[in-house]
């Protein structure tokens, strides 16, 4: 399961590998997310005023505006700032040193082949449910730009974190995939619990945790956080802007179901998006395979300096 790619990545980590150091680190991460979250809705409060102020947090935590979805996405400016803080003062590292080799390739190529075969599914399988429009097209290309820059800090962050931060300080702990890996992908998962999601929510915390799991391997492959956040980030961009779930989040999408999280169909298409994801996955496994620069790092055959 190593990798000599993933093992230069973890070398720096191997210095301050020790649990309540990690421990502080994501206390750290969380303080400074809640902190950001707290900014985001005082700010628009008191830009909003006395009577408006409260409306206007309702909105932001709804995210069912575009505005909404914007200054939501913004919070995780906190938990990228966490992370980055973390890593600096508590490991020694940096969080550029995470993207690993060749990152504008690999976030670009990942990024690339999930929107084409995501698209080329949504082609061949029609919705089995009729869409309802979402946000008009003069509006949305208008709000485009500003939602991309947002979902790349909010995908960024989350790689940061869980495969950069986490996935890497707990290898130069553990030996075992099954902690590195296995860990912070149940982690992720939880932190995509919703309430509004009723009885879906543990479908909806595993997807996500197997979502990654993925990640976490295009991590272990690559050396890198890279190929992951091209990967998260069309696959947001895709939920975000394009086809939504009703509810949350949904402020921004040209199209929206006419359901939410809570629906009875709900699992059907969780389980058909867990499908799909693997055949990303695998399609961008392919393409890492077949990349020179990758076929000369990886040697699946070498032995870890731990003896993993």
């Amino acid at each position: 399961m190593w990798t000599p790619p993933f093992r230069r990545l973890v070398a720096p980590a191997r210095r301050r590998p020790g649990l309540p150091r990690l421990l502080a680190s994501m206390a750290l991460v969380a303080a400074l997310w809640f902190a950001a979250v707290l900014g985001v809705l005082g700010l628009a409060a008191a830009v909003a005023g006395p009577e408006d102020g409260a409306a206007w947090q309702a909105r932001i935590a709804a995210g069912e505006t575009p505005t909404g979805v914007l200054l939501l996405l913004a919070t995780f400016g906190g938990l990228a700032g966490g992370g980055a803080l973390a890593l600096r003062l508590l490991h020694g590292r940096t969080a550029a040193s995470l993207l690993g080799p060749a990152p504008a390739r690999r976030f670009a190529g990942a990024a690339i082949l999930c929107l084409l075969v995501s698209g080329a599914a949504g082609l061949a399988l029609a919705a089995p449910v009729p869409l309802v429009p979402g946000t008009p097209l003069g509006l949305f290309l208008s709000f485009l730009p500003c939602a991309l820059v947002a979902l790349a800090l909010q995908t960024g962050a989350e790689e940061l974190v869980f495969r950069g931060l986490l996935q890497t300080q707990l290898a130069a702990r553990f030996a075992s995939p099954l902690v590195w890996m296995g860990l912070p992908s149940v982690l992720f998962g939880l932190l995509h619990w919703s309430p509004e999601a009723g009885a879906n929510a543990p479908l909806v915390v595993l997807v996500t945790a197997l979502f990654g799991l993925l990640a976490a391997d295009l991590t272990r492959v690559t050396g890198g956080i890279a190929a992951a956040w091209g990967l998260h980030f069309a696959n947001n961009a895709l939920a975000v802007l394009v086809v939504s779930l009703d509810g949350p989040l949904s402020g921004l999408a040209l199209w929206r179901l006419p359901f939410g999280a809570e629906a009875e169909g709900l699992p059907l298409l969780l389980a058909q998006d867990a499908l799909l994801m693997v055949i990303v996955w695998a399609v961008i496994r392919l393409w890492l395979a077949r990349d020179p620069a990758q076929q000369a790092a990886t040697d699946e055959d070498a032995p870890s300096p731990d003896g993993a």
